[in-house]
């Protein structure tokens, strides 16, 4: 009968005294080594009598406006899969109890393998559809947002879309591997059979989706990012031509302004007894023109 063995941060002690065959010195350390910052390559590879796996569950936290990845390894024989559950620094580690209740009593390891990745495969359908849901939100708030904050965020949201596409591709690749049969054990019984490939095929669409979603998020970014550097140009369009109207105002003034202070003999106005005030009234009766001209064309 086929045993799903889970581990949380073993020891290296536990961990041999699990596993259900020798595994290479690579493989070991890679079980055993903690989860950094680094994140591993997704894979899954055939090494004669086990298979060893490497995957990666991300998850969004929409509340603190981050992407959690959690790692999970695997070593699998014809009788036991081993997942090694590895916490991040911080955070919680990936807990396959919930997959495991949902395998049936004749399921054999390779369709445990398979309810293990399509869970992996549904965390990332939730993950694309909740940075979609961050990049409409981020789009309602670009005219009330500052600009400097908007545009920090989406270097941060671009930033996660290029880390989970380095993360979502390989993950694609690995599983299409077993549909492709180019993963399996050495011996005449197959531990991925007709129905567990099938079974593999529908993760396999999950995952393609993801990516395809993924590629969705990116242009509804690019799409944000057109938005806010529009509204940029035209806050500066209207300051400009804001200044060019306050300028406009002040160029006829000083016009008038020079022109009687050039203090020429000759300038009847300088003897008028109402000179002072007939310059004012001139000043402000072409300003207000001005005024009414730009109120009227909305340059104001």
């Amino acid at each position: 009968m086929a045993q799903w063995v889970d581990l949380i941060d073993p020891t290296p002690e536990e961990l041999r005294a699990k596993l259900p065959v020798e595994i290479q010195e690579s493989a070991l350390q890679r079980l055993l080594s903690p989860p950094g910052d680094d994140q591993p390559r997704p894979t899954l590879q055939s090494h004669g009598d086990y298979i060893f796996g490497v995957f990666l569950v991300a998850l969004a936290m929409p509340e603190e406006d981050r992407v959690v990845y959690q790692e999970v390894d695997v070593v699998l024989t014809y009788d036991v899969l081993l997942t090694v559950s590895k916490t991040p620094k911080g955070e919680e580690p990936y807990d396959p109890r919930r997959v495991r209740e949902s395998c049936q009593p004749d399921d054999e390891t390779g369709m445990m393998l398979y309810r293990l990745v399509d869970d992996i495969a549904e965390h990332y359908l939730i993950l694309v559809d909740a940075l979609d849901d961050e990049i409409s939100e981020l789009e309602d708030q670009v005219e009330s947002t500052p600009a400097e904050t908007t545009r920090t965020r989406l270097s941060e949201l671009r930033h996660d879309l290029l880390r989970i596409a380095r993360t979502l591709a390989p993950t694609r690749d690995a599983v299409h591997r077993v549909v492709d049969n180019a993963v399996e054990l050495q011996g005449r019984r197959e531990v991925f059979p007709h129905d567990v490939e099938i079974a593999f095929e529908s993760a396999y669409e999950k995952l393609l989706r993801a990516v395809d979603g993924l590629a969705l998020s990116r242009d509804l970014l690019a799409g944000v990012r057109d938005y806010l550097q529009a509204k940029i140009a035209n806050d500066q369009n209207d300051v400009i031509k804001k200044l060019t109207v306050t300028a406009s105002l002040l160029l006829f003034p000083t016009f008038i302004v020079g022109v009687y202070g050039q203090n020429f003999d000759h300038m009847p106005e300088l003897h008028w007894y109402l000179g002072y005030l007939y310059s004012w009234l001139v000043i402000a009766a072409v300003t207000v023109g001005q005024l009414v001209f730009f109120r009227w064309k909305r340059w104001i």
